[in-house]
């Protein structure tokens, strides 16, 4: 291991102000996956300084999305670090003093302008076509006058006095060099009137403060990244290595929103997306091994993780590809940790009426028809609900398929109630013995019978296999079911049929 991978330290750093999206979650991934390959540190730190937009809950919400990934930390909220606390609404002390320590270098000032004249100068702006920025009002107000506003009670906040002159060039690791014109960059804000800092200057104080070697994060940090550097530099601060992630757009190539389906990684958890799977379709949100491989497990991911196969262009989030993989990884799970995950979702989402606890050796028995289907894993219910519900509910002409009649259909399930009574076993070895040659008995097609039967047993046209369904349904179950479909023909009129 070489002395720059023993360094590495890179950080997660959401705010919760709402539930981690999955673009979000992407960049804790690339991190994750960035400090696991160098054998480094990731550190998960809260930045909890936007007290009005705080949203109660969300950080735990954050934690569990990482812990349902299998993105530990090894520095953070729960577990502490030599560099804690890791909440920034408890350093608001470092960054108070940082800010004082630039205003007595003259690298800040105070500024005192109110809403209402921020509103109206953003008004005069934009009638003019100007770009939005601060206009430096407060820049060069003398001492005194500082004084008797200060006296005064006039609220103020602490801006950083932007060099007119210049440029602020740096490397991005996925970009290469990036130029920014220093007089295009406004005196953005340090510290609020409220005493809590802006992003600009918290995660630049805590960034140096927790030894961070590299920044990886979204690219619409990018255009912010000259003013982090402008303020390393008067903080006499050594900066980190910058890396700025592709953005994520929805098929259409817009920015990825709600209707390109769920974008909370919250959601999919409760929608039933496998976290592996979720790894594997994030990870290869801008990044790849080469031109072909596509799944790949969570070790194949570290070993081969490099920041020079991320990609400048923006990645496409396909709702479909996802549900691919996740299908994927579904049908690789063995039946019985595929039980185990399914019964959380069947727990849920059946009828209250169905018996709780849900049986494992019921499930296991039907897992293995319906592995091949299941694309997420709320499908499961949906897909299964006849093995646990009580009599099935369907139309009573459902019962006759193509080139039946009502008569035909009737006497197909009448005689199989009669075999299936007498079956010494009821496994699908003797259902297949005994309905198979029913079907030329009766001088019907296979599928003739077999559909009347899926139909009287599930109360559906699709279903899994019908020895293996009729085998979880058990004997009892299925003469019962075949009973009252016999009662639903009888009651119809005589002239139906299906041609």
């Amino acid at each position: 291991m070489t002395k720059d991978k023993e360094k590495v330290r890179v950080r997660y750093a959401p705010s919760p102000t709402g539930f981690p999206h999955v673009g979000n979650i992407r960049t804790a991934l690339f991190n994750w996956l960035f400090a696991r390959h160098h054998r480094g540190s990731f550190i998960v730190r809260i930045e909890n300084t936007d007290v009005a937009r705080t949203a109660e809950g969300a950080v735990e919400v954050i934690l569990d999305g990482l812990r349902w990934l299998g993105m530990d930390w090894d520095e953070g909220p729960d577990i502490g670090g030599d560099f804690g606390p890791y909440f920034q609404s408890e350093r608001l002390e470092l960054y108070q003093a940082a800010a004082k320590r630039l205003v007595e270098q003259g690298d800040a000032y105070y500024c005192y302008c109110t809403p209402q004249r921020l509103d109206e100068m953003r008004a005069e702006q934009t009638r003019l076509k100007q770009p939005p920025g601060y206009d430096r009002h407060c820049r060069q107000i003398s001492a005194t006058n500082h004084v008797l506003k200060f006296i005064s009670g006039s609220r103020r906040v602490i801006r950083f006095r932007t060099p007119l002159e210049k440029q602020t060039p740096f490397n991005d690791i996925i970009r290469g060099e990036v130029t920014f014109e220093n007089a295009n960059i406004d005196d953005f804000i340090l510290l609020k009137s409220d005493g809590y800092p802006t992003y600009h200057l918290a995660s630049i104080v805590d960034d140096h403060q927790m030894q961070i070697s590299h920044i990886l994060r979204a690219e619409e940090w990018l255009s912010s990244t000259p003013r982090h550097l402008m303020l390393y530099k008067a903080l006499g601060y050594k900066p980190p290595q910058f890396a700025h992630l592709p953005m994520l757009l929805g098929t259409d190539r817009s920015k990825l929103s709600k209707r390109h389906g769920a974008v909370s990684i919250t959601e999919f958890q409760t929608q039933g997306y496998l976290p592996e799977a979720m790894i594997n379709f994030l990870a290869l949100l801008g990044w790849s091994l080469d031109d072909k491989t596509e799944i790949m497990s969570l070790k194949e991911l570290v070993d081969n993780f490099s920041l020079k196969r991320v990609s400048q262009t923006a990645a496409i989030f396909n709702r479909e590809k996802l549900e691919w993989m996740n299908g994927i990884y579904i049908r690789n799970l063995s039946s019985k940790e595929l039980t185990r995950r399914l019964i959380p979702f069947l727990e849920r989402d059946l009828p209250p009426e169905v018996k709780r606890p849900i049986s494992v050796e019921y499930v296991e028995k039907i897992t293995p028809l319906i592995q091949e289907r299941v694309k997420i894993m709320e499908e499961v219910t949906g897909l299964t609900d006849f093995f646990f519900n009580g009599q099935p509910e369907y139309q009573s002409d459902l019962l006759i398929v193509k080139k039946m009649n009502r008569e035909l259909a009737g006497k197909a399930l009448e005689t199989s109630l009669l075999k299936l009574r007498r079956l010494p076993a009821f496994n699908e070895e003797t259902l297949e013995t005994m309905l198979r040659p029913l079907a030329e008995e009766l001088e019907l097609k296979v599928g003739q019978l077999f559909g009347t039967l899926r139909v009287a047993v599930t109360g559906r046209t699709v279903a899994p296999p019908l020895f293996q369904t009729m085998t979880a349904l058990g004997k009892e179950r299925c003469i019962s079911r075949i009973r009252v479909a016999i009662t639903k023909l009888k009651e119809m009129p005589e002239e139906t049929s299906n041609s």
